[in-house]
């Protein structure tokens, strides 16, 4: 096959560490990839992240890296006759790295088959998924595996793996490449890097001339003429998947259950469509209608129950009800102020009235003294401090403006009048 015959995305694959874009907390200096490299030691692993973000390629240089056998399998079309043909050649190799794609498409019996292996030393398995291993790996497995999470690339890293690969590629370097727009091409990708090379690909391949200038008219163009039917294996899935949610969070109930019915037709995991309801119901709608996270986690649990086809009618229902409820994200701006607070004030103390003491030293030394115990007070309440000092009167929490949060947020302000600023 000629090089030019093998997709920009795979020609561009990066062979090193070095050559990586993004996942800086992983491939850095004090990254933990770059440490299993240093250290030449490989333990099972999974890498948690969304397509294009370099899960494959990370396999690959560890085993490139470390001089050891590489197997891979793709969940997709593998099942256990592969798994078990995978594990008998690598007992006659050495420390053999089994990489299987999209794991989270294994059944349970499909991952008992690796548990052995993995548990003996025969494989070292690398495991690939972009759904939560909480919920997709067995829990013995699970623990036998450090995870790793991946995350989408950020705008400037994907600019510089244009940049590169306009400098790098045989055969793009035939030709007289002009950037002038990224804006569409970036936003596209969706932090995808192959995305990006394949849509920045065709851009290129929809001219014959060797001058060639990317605006983002043409992606535009290009897009349009991409437009695919539902395919679950393909990026189209993710572009549907991404449609049905923003249809949900901007309450319109028609295009909800439309996208519902591409992803129903294309033979969508049931369980995958269900979780990610219950996800919306607590990021996108939140305390503006609690029962909507009660609704969503029951869907998740009657579809798993039920199956295709009657699983249609229970998907509808929660689908449209969730887009017609009002919408909150207080709760999701909440945490991700309070992560980000944490990452930068990780060791504030805990004030000495919030502390347990379980022995008598500690409650000498002041743990627990002056403590207010709320149920002893009128309306369960009593003026009291419970964050750190340094950061006393902090308002994480700002109840939308909507009916249920509303009222939420006169009982805060009637609470903590002197304090946060409801």
């Amino acid at each position: 096959m000629k090089n030019i015959d093998i997709p920009l995305a795979e020609r561009m694959r990066p062979r090193t560490i070095a050559a990586m874009y993004g996942q800086k907390h992983l491939l850095g200096e004090h990254g933990a990839i770059k440490k299993i490299v240093n250290g030449g030691i490989l333990p099972s692993i999974i890498l948690w992240g969304p397509p294009g973000v370099g899960k494959t390629t990370i396999a690959k240089i560890l085993a490139s890296e470390l001089g050891l056998p590489f197997i891979e399998l793709s969940a997709i079309s593998a099942g256990v006759k592969e798994v078990r043909e995978a594990i008998d050649k690598a007992k006659e190799q050495n420390k053999t790295v089994l990489f299987i794609d999209e794991i989270h498409r294994f059944s349970k019996s499909q991952q008992d088959a690796l548990l052995g292996a993995v548990e003996k030393g025969i494989i070292t398995l690398i495991g690939a998924t972009t759904e939560n291993p909480s919920f997709e790996v067995i829990s013995a497995l699970l623990s036998r595996c450090q995870v790793y999470t991946l995350k989408p690339l950020q705008r400037a890293e994907l600019e510089a793996l244009v940049q590169y690969t306009v400098k790098h590629d045989e055969f793009l370097a035939t030709k007289n490449i002009q950037i002038k727009e990224t804006e569409v091409l970036i936003n596209l990708s969706g932090g995808d890097a192959r995305k990006l090379l394949n849509l920045f690909e065709l851009a290129i391949n929809s001219s014959e001339k060797t001058d060639i200038i990317i605006t983002d008219q043409l992606l535009i163009d290009i897009a349009q003429q991409k437009v695919a039917m539902y395919d679950k294996k393909g990026e189209m899935h993710y572009d549907i998947i991404s449609a049905f949610i923003k249809s949900i969070r901007g309450s319109d109930p028609n295009a909800a259950v439309y996208w519902l019915a591409r992803m129903i037709e294309g033979g969508e995991d049931v369980a995958f469509i269900a979780r990610r309801l219950v996800i919306l119901a607590s990021e996108d709608i939140g305390n503006a209608n609690p029962t909507a996270i009660v609704m969503a986690t029951t869907c998740f649990q009657a579809v798993k129950v039920i199956g295709y086809p009657e699983s249609d009618i229970i998907l509808s229902q929660c689908v449209t009800y969730l887009a017609a409820s009002p919408k909150s994200n207080a709760a999701y701006v909440a945490i991700k102020q309070a992560k980000d607070l944490v990452h930068k004030e990780s060791d504030l103390p805990v004030p000495m009235h919030l502390r347990n003491a379980p022995t008598k030293l500690m409650k000498a030394q002041g743990y627990g003294k002056e403590y207010q115990y709320a149920h002893n007070f009128q309306e369960n309440f009593i003026h009291q401090e419970y964050l750190p000092d340094k950061i006393a009167g902090l308002k994480l929490y700002d109840p939308a403006d909507n009916a249920r949060e509303n009222e939420l947020r006169q009982r805060l302000k009637k609470l903590w009048k002197d304090k946060y600023q409801y």
